[in-house]
């Protein structure tokens, strides 16, 4: 598990009008198979290299995720 991840002041506001507070509990995967596809949820989908990631426009709140697995700290983050 690269860490659990929440913030009350990042509230997601969907079209139905819901609104939620963020939490996410982010874990590193393998790739075993299948294809990537979009859903619902996303738009695009990709693989990147370190260096493309770090030019994609994302939420901050993405970035702080990306950079704690970048760091292969023994234990998961708790933010």
């Amino acid at each position: 598990m690269i860490g659990i991840y929440t913030d009350p002041g990042h509230r997601i506001a969907y079209d139905d009008g819901e609104v939620r507070q963020q939490f996410s509990i982010c874990f590193e995967c393998k790739v075993t198979g299948g294809e990537l596809s979009v859903s619902e949820e996303s738009h695009q989908v990709g693989f990147f290299g370190v260096e493309e990631i770090e030019q994609l426009d994302m939420h901050p709140a993405q970035r702080v995720r990306i950079n704690d697995h970048l760091k292969q700290q023994d234990r998961a983050f708790i933010r």
